[in-house]
């Protein structure tokens, strides 16, 4: 192992552990040494993609092992604080999923130790690097639409949630945290004005099997007039485009893809320009570099290089989550979130 290779042990091995292995093995300067899980079929799982990987049922003993530099923590959000805590105590630097935390004073917390510790502790905004968001943002920031002022983007359909813990309010965080964690770090990566106030609704009327709301829908509102709305629905008989953006000069339409006879998620939106005319244009999507994100943690840890990902803007993602949500309890009258970003 070369000097410049970072130890990378993977906290959880589920739905998106084969994605982060894949990622790791592919990046030059990380190497996968351990998985911890307490399911033994997911550690098989991961053993066949990583053969000489090491296997761990307890996370402490993982962290405690010696054995790592870096922690990817794909555990349930609800314990995101707790283990990248224990993580930056041990000397390892901290790579999460999303959310940070359910709390702004958890991630304050969370960057107050990296910070002391001098560690990276980064959350893995991984939306940021889908093709459909990057072709939006080109889209914008090269002037095909003018000014822009307004924006939605809009997840889900009619359907039964899952009973996992995705749909668990005191384990997800709830509806808004589940998808806004994405989408809600996406509209703060293309706008740059500061927030005035934010506006959450959360609709519970069909689904009583689980916690997390039917229908929910965060509004922010910029300094600027620019106002930005996320909903995330599973009573949406009538599927709205994934994005849906109003400019000076024209407007933009993120379809999903039915190619495959049904929506998929995780398939890039089809990107439409829409112009003042009444013409519109398909979008080709930009290309990208695979695992750019895994490379730019290797370029900090080992040169300071710094990232375009940092712990300042998933911190203030939670801070318009956690103001969307103290909104919803007053029916949707706004709240200032306590933001860092200026």
């Amino acid at each position: 192992m070369s000097k410049t290779d970072i130890r990378v042990g993977l906290l959880a091995y589920g739905a998106i552990g084969d994605e982060h292995s894949k990622a790791i093995q592919a990046t030059p300067g990380l190497t996968l040494k351990a998985v911890c899980d307490t399911n033994p079929d997911r550690l098989t799982a991961a053993l066949q993609l990583s053969p000489d990987t090491q296997t761990f049922s307890d996370a402490t003993q993982m962290l405690h092992s010696g054995q790592i530099d870096l922690v990817v923590v794909s555990t349930p959000p609800n314990s995101h604080y707790a283990w990248a805590k224990q993580a930056l105590l041990l000397g390892i630097h901290v790579m999460l999923e999303k959310p940070m935390a359910l709390t702004t004073h958890e991630c304050d917390e969370l960057m107050e130790l990296a910070a002391e510790k001098k560690l990276l502790l980064v959350v893995y905004q991984n939306r940021r690097y889908d093709l459909d968001f990057l072709t939006m943002k080109h889209v914008i920031d090269t002037d095909q639409i003018g000014e822009v002022f307004h924006y939605e983007s809009f997840v889900g359909g009619y359907a039964k949630p899952c009973s996992f813990w995705h749909s668990d309010t005191e384990v997800s965080g709830g509806a808004i945290f589940d998808w806004g964690s994405h989408f809600i770090d996406q509209i703060m990566s293309i706008v740059d004005s500061p927030v005035d106030f934010v506006s959450g609704l959360n609709q519970k009327r069909v689904w009583d099997h689980v916690t997390n709301a039917d229908h929910a829908q965060v509004s922010i509102t910029f300094t600027d007039g620019f106002q930005a709305i996320f909903i995330n629905s599973d009573l949406a008989a009538a599927r709205k485009p994934k994005f849906y953006v109003l400019g000076t000069k024209g407007a933009l339409t993120g379809n999903w893809d039915t190619s495959a006879g049904d929506v998929v998620a995780d398939l890039p939106a089809i990107i439409t320009v829409h112009h003042a005319d009444g013409t519109n244009s398909l979008v080709p999507h930009v290309s990208v570099e695979p695992y750019s994100f895994y490379s730019s943690i290797v370029a900090f840890i080992n040169d300071a290089t710094p990232m375009s990902v940092v712990a300042e803007q998933s911190r203030d993602v939670v801070a318009i989550m956690q103001a969307a949500e103290e909104s919803a309890l007053i029916n949707g009258k706004p709240v200032a979130p306590l933001l860092l970003r200026p």
